[in-house]
């Protein structure tokens, strides 16, 4: 039975050495210096131990404690939150559960001769840090095995422990747990062995030296900033190398790290004057006068002209407006909107004549269509319009005021708009006419009579002066 338990305790170490070399996190390695306490009563057991937890804090009658640093492990991180740890204790057993008088009943602490005690442990325990989402509290749960002498008397334990880590930095914590080990001879009590101390980690690696350990550092073989996860920013802009155009010059997040001298939002790569603030359509060059040719292009660089004349105004030798490049009329000073031409109004007789065609379109009663016959007055009227090329002209509807007035004036809007897409259809610029309705607003005859009336319904031609 004796062989039994040295076999399953070396079995145990064996097994969790062997995963030791699992992936590991910054200061995978950890020492754990502090006392320890063994309590052999609360575990299940007649007199003189207990009942399982009972009295599990009666420290005075129950808990042998060892004074000084009297228990030492190292910790392995595995993966995933599992960590091996082997350690070894020793300790001295004066208190031994509970006896009962046999005469009087009562009961008192069973006292025994000091008794060495000395263990060697290894376990596999679990962290639940990251699912409490802790930087600071670490409580962990664990199994392993071990082996335990009782004045010199010894035998194999599986173990089961709890405990709590609060970490004072990242490298500085304080331990304590509470571990129950089940022996496997009977010479040797189940009992619980609780620890107390602190907890160094060590043993990161840092193969550029920037602080940053390997595990977490996206370029560990080139010395870097925490920011950028231990990449550098060679030109210490903010931006790190790799992910900077202009790596060894500093410059701006909004260029990816590339510099813009001048500040005219032009990075100094594509800027053709990188000295001079200027124009993103002009690639960074300036243009003092405005007219879209940069002032090292342009011929008269302090006033306005086209790039087609080098930067300098064309000339406008009558003063109309129309330069002499698009001036019909270059020595007479004429309209805009002719081409630089004078406009040539048509007389006084002509627009007459214009308004006695008007007055002799006819439409069906209550609607915007021509009636038979009209189409000779409006062909009239086309050939009119098409002597005078330049002039405008208004055309006015009008109605009587039979009927509401929101129809009245719908109707004749609608009317004026048939004339004028009539002459737009044979051949008269849409420009050069405008159509407006005026429904019963502008009588030239009484309403009251059925002459009048008719006199009320007409279409007007007006000239527009320019």
């Amino acid at each position: 039975m004796k062989n039994l338990s040295r076999l399953l305790f070396v079995s145990v170490l064996l097994v969790c050495f062997s995963t030791s070399n699992a992936q590991d996190k910054n200061n995978p390695w950890a020492l754990s210096l502090g006392t320890n306490a063994v309590d052999a009563y609360p575990v299940g057991e007649d007199l003189p131990q207990g009942p399982y937890f009972d009295e599990y804090f009666n420290v005075t009658d129950h808990w042998n404690i060892f004074p000084t640093i009297s228990r030492i492990a190292v910790s392995r991180y595995l993966s995933d939150g599992f960590t091996f740890t082997a350690g070894g204790t020793i300790n001295s057993i004066d208190k031994f559960g509970t006896r009962r008088d046999p005469v009087t009943g009562e009961e008192s602490t069973n006292s025994v001769n000091d008794l060495t005690y000395y263990s060697l442990d290894g376990a596999v325990s679990y962290s639940f840090q990251e699912l409490i989402n802790s930087k600071k509290f670490e409580p962990f749960l664990g199994v392993g095995g071990g082996y335990t002498w009782l004045d010199n008397v010894g035998a194999g334990t599986l173990n089961g422990n709890l405990g709590l880590r609060f970490w004072i930095n990242e490298k500085l914590g304080v331990e304590v747990q509470s571990m129950y080990k089940h022996a496997f001879e009977d010479y040797l009590p189940k009992h619980f062995q609780h620890s107390a101390g602190i907890v160094f980690k060590f043993g990161g690696t840092d193969t550029d030296g920037d602080g940053i350990y390997d595990q977490d550092d996206a370029c560990p073989e080139e010395a870097g900033l925490e920011i950028f996860n231990g990449c550098p920013d060679s030109d210490n802009d903010g931006i790190q190398d790799s992910k900077d155009d202009c790596p060894n010059t500093a410059g701006l997040a909004e260029f990816n790290g590339c510099p813009d001298g001048d500040g005219d939002g032009i990075m100094d790569k594509d800027d053709k004057c990188p000295t001079v603030a200027g124009l993103k359509a002009l690639m960074g060059c300036p243009d003092a006068d405005g007219d879209g040719v940069a002032d090292g292009d342009d011929n008269c660089p302090n006033e306005a002209g086209p790039a087609a004349n080098n930067g300098c105004p064309w000339p406008d030798t009558d003063g109309d407006g129309v330069l002499d490049k698009d001036d019909k009329c270059p020595n007479e000073a004429g309209d805009v909107a002719n081409n630089g031409c004078p406009v040539v109004d048509p007389p006084v007789e002509v627009v007459k004549s214009l308004n006695t065609y008007a007055r002799d379109i006819l439409f069906d009663t209550g609607k915007s269509s021509f009636k038979k016959g009209t189409d000779e007055v409006l062909e009239a009227m086309v050939v009119i319009f098409k002597e005078y090329p330049d002039a405008k002209f208004s055309i006015e509807g009008h109605t009587d005021s039979t009927g509401s007035k929101s129809g009245n004036q719908a109707l004749s809007e609608r009317r004026a708009n048939a004339v004028r897409d009539y002459l737009i259809a044979n051949g008269i610029n849409a420009d050069r006419l405008t159509a407006t309705g005026y429904g019963e607003d502008k009588p030239i005859a009484s309403n009251s009579t059925r002459d009048g009336r008719k006199e009320n319904r007409r279409v007007e031609v007006n000239l527009v002066k320019q």
